[in-house]
């Protein structure tokens, strides 16, 4: 389940990163600084955001070798990863250590209750799921 999560975090840094980044240029991942320190922690964040995925299905195939992948638990760790990133970017990058916000000259409030409610959405999908590869994997 955990190299899955990895994929999942890669895969949702990189939704952030290719959406809010780069195509609707919100913010950049470090906004308390000039706009090409912002762009260097964009790539650090890209390169970061490559480096888990990469990671992620190496061990996956890794896992697949040798006959060791759960589905179930693979598609629960994918979600946890998501969820996860999503919760970790909204609560403590956005707030906690106020890295960047999602948005710059609106009302911020709608933005961070769609992300952090979305962000947990996937989560809970990723609990339920986990519960029930768990289930079935006793029962098997």
């Amino acid at each position: 389940m955990a190299v899955c999560a990895l994929i999942g975090v890669g895969i949702m840094a990189g939704v952030d990163e290719i959406v809010f980044h780069q195509i609707l240029g919100w913010h950049h991942f470090y906004d308390r600084s000039v706009a090409s320190i912002g762009l260097l922690s964009d790539g650090l964040l890209h390169t970061a955001e490559l480096l888990a995925l990469v990671a992620g299905f190496f061990l996956f195939a890794d896992l697949r070798r040798r006959d060791a992948l759960s589905r179930s638990h693979a598609r629960a760790g994918v979600f946890l990863g998501l969820g996860g990133f999503q919760l970790f970017d909204g609560i403590v990058d956005h707030k906690v250590l106020r890295l960047h916000q999602i948005r710059y000259g609106v009302d911020v409030t709608p933005y961070d209750v769609l992300w952090n409610i979305a962000g947990l959405v996937l989560l809970l999908i990723g609990m339920v799921l986990a519960v029930r590869a768990q289930r079935r994997h006793r029962s098997a």
